[in-house]
Order: structure tokens, then sequence, then C-alpha cells
């Protein structure tokens, strides 16, 4: 089993990027272009590496090699992008890594990515490239290329030893049990192994609404890989385990009005098998909530006209700052109930938001990461 933390630091020492793997300082695949520059990136390393691991290390400076990490990356359904876009698409898995001296909120995202030993190339037009297009690298780029393509395997050495000399060990999962269980001391911080040899551990600040059981402030690591399988400071989520899986059930608060109710957004199950090997299953089961059109009709005129207060600088009363509290979840709301404008309303919001308070612009990250995982499932 491959350590992911040491996986990362055994790239980052191989020279610079090259045609087996990529680094960025982030990646946003929010918006047409980021999601296109992504897929590129993943067409030309899935394409120079037929018979290998190919790799993007998320949240690393350029120039110095530096750790900065990224905020916790949770879209499970990023193959359903990949699919979309890609014909003879690869296998590609996105990890969290934490590192110690990160913030608790911060990790090194990998990229891996599995070739299936076909030509990958763009299915459709995104942002500037045209459907069709293949992409190979070309030292540390990704190029396209629009000739007969001819592919030789250069890196599968290479690659296998950078693997193998990142295998894991008693001393690594130790050390990572221990550092877990100091880190969460305060979250009530719990570990269990599976089939004998996964080690998983766990930590949240315990809830109770009427007779359902909540955790907040969850952290669940797999410590044998070193990945971190799941991280929030303000979701609620369920947990439930048994000899051989461990299930978790994310909930989303949303309301209007402050009538707020708890609605299942996804389930995640880790299925861990008697071969020293493990899958993760996620389903979404968010069923939005319907309201009444008049309401919504009222809640979103007075969306907009908040929105042009804030562009324009007004300074605002105590009830529009409650407003503005609640404005990407009630976007969020009108967008389900069939209301197609306030994705661009919520759109257009977002660099006010930042501006204005980073508590309310987390809410327009949720807001918006819960349309992802409607839209990729």
């Amino acid at each position: 089993m491959i350590n992911k933390r040491l996986l990362i630091k055994n790239l980052l020492a191989h020279n610079d990027e090259n045609s087996f793997y990529d680094k960025k300082r982030k990646v946003d695949i929010t918006h047409k272009e980021g999601k296109a520059k992504f897929l590129k990136h993943v067409c030309a390393l899935s394409n120079s590496n037929p018979k290998n691991n190919s790799y993007i290390v998320i949240g690393v400076e350029d120039e110095d090699n530096k750790i900065t990490g990224v905020s916790f990356f949770d879209d499970s359904k990023i193959q359903n992008l990949i699919n979309a876009y890609l014909s003879n698409p690869p296998i590609v898995q996105y990890e969290n890594i934490p590192f110690p001296h990160l913030p608790d909120d911060k990790v090194v995202g990998l990229v891996t990515i599995r070739p299936i030993g076909k030509i990958t190339s763009l299915r459709k037009n995104i942002w500037k490239y045209y459907g069709g297009s293949v992409f190979l690298r070309d030292g540390s780029m990704s190029m396209p290329k629009v000739f007969d393509i001819k592919i030789e395997d250069v890196n599968s050495k290479i690659v296998d030893a950078i693997e193998s000399h990142s295998q894991n060990n008693i001393e690594y999962t130790l050390d990572g049990v221990f550092d877990f269980m100091n880190m969460r001391k305060d979250y009530n911080p719990q570990y269990k192994v599976f089939k004998e040899y996964f080690v998983l551990c766990w930590s949240g600040q315990k809830k109770t609404v009427k007779d359902d059981v909540y955790f907040s402030r969850v952290d669940i690591e797999l410590i044998n890989e070193q990945v971190r399988l799941f991280f929030s400071t303000f979701d609620e989520v369920s947990i439930s385990y048994n000899d051989n899986t461990f299930r978790i059930i994310e909930y989303v608060n949303l309301g209007l009005q402050d009538q707020n109710k708890h609605y299942k957004l996804e389930e995640t199950i880790i299925h861990f098998e008697d071969n020293a090997h493990y899958n993760i299953e996620t389903n979404l089961l968010f069923e939005p909530p319907q309201f009444d059109k008049k309401i919504l009709h009222h809640i979103y005129n007075a969306n907009n006209a908040l929105l042009e207060k804030l562009k324009k600088g007004v300074n605002l009363n105590k009830n529009e700052l409650i407003d503005l509290k609640n404005l990407p979840a009630t976007y969020l709301i009108c967008y389900l109930n069939l209301f197609h404008d306030a994705i661009d309303k919520l759109n257009e919001a977002k660099p006010y938001l930042k501006t204005y308070s980073k508590h309310i612009y987390k809410s327009y990250q949720e807001a918006t990461r819960i349309l992802r995982k409607i839209k990729y499932s």
C-alpha cells in the first residue's frame, strides 16, 4: 500500500514537472476555463503514459516546491466530469493528503491518472479547446497534437521506482495514528482496524437533534495511505460502521425564514475487502426541498435588490445583513425550485460576497459545492 504523503514528497524530489507528473498551486473546476485546463492536463498525462500512473500535485508553489496546501476538495464526482468531456477517459482519483505543517483546513490534492491503453481526446468543445483535440506532454507543458500519434513508454520504470519507494510501513502507520489522536483530542478521536490491515481514524463533535445524532467538525483519515477521506468544519454527518464497511451520510441544513431542516445530501461507503483492497462508493441522496412559488418570487426579488446594493457599496441595515447571510442558500433554493437565473445571480454575487465577509463567502462555497454534486451525479 502506497503512503500518499511519501509519494508526494518523492514526486517533488524527482526533478521538475515532466511527462508523468504536474504540479499546481491550485485548480478551479467551477468555471469553464479552469475546467478546460484541468481536462487538458489529464488528457495529456494519460496519453503520454500509456502503461503507468500519472500524477498532478495540487497545493505546491511552482518556483520552490513549497507546500502551501489547498482547501479540502470533496467532489467525489470528478470521474463523472472526466467521462462527460473526454473520449477514452482514464480512471481519475482525487485524494486529499494532510501534511503536519499545514492548518487543519488545508491539504495537498493528489490526482492519480490511470490510462486505459487508448488515445484520450476531448469529446466536445470547452472554453478555447475544440472537440476531438488530443494533448500530449512536451516536457512540463501539455500541448495539442494534430498529427498521427505514436506513443512510447518511457516512464514505467521511473514511476514504478517512485511508487515502490513510497510504500507504507508499520512506523508510518503508528506515527499517523498517534498524530491523529493528539491533534483531535478535543473531538473524541477514535480508530478501528478493518480486515486486520486498514487503520481508520475519525473524530467529531457530537450533537443530538431530537432523536437523531449528528457529528460536526468531522475528520476521517485512512492512516495506511495518509489520505483524508472526509473533513468539514460546518457540515453535519451521521456515522455508522460494521466489520466490513464505514458509512458516512452528509446532511445540509436548508430552509426559509428560519424554518430549516436537515436534508440528506450524499452517502459515502468505504468497503474493506479481504485482499487488502478497499473501494469507496458514493451515492447522491439529495431531494431538493420544494416551497411555495409566491414566497420564492418575493425572496428572489429581495435577493436581487440586495445584490444591487452590495455592488454599489450601499450600507446595509440589520435586517439586510441577516438576508445577506442567507443569500447563497436562498439563491440555491430558488434554483432548485426552477428559478433558472438564480444560479447566474449566485455566480454574479461571488466577488462581492468574498470581499464583504469571509463567513458569508463560505456559505457561497457551500452552495456551489452542493450544485457540483448534483450536476455530476
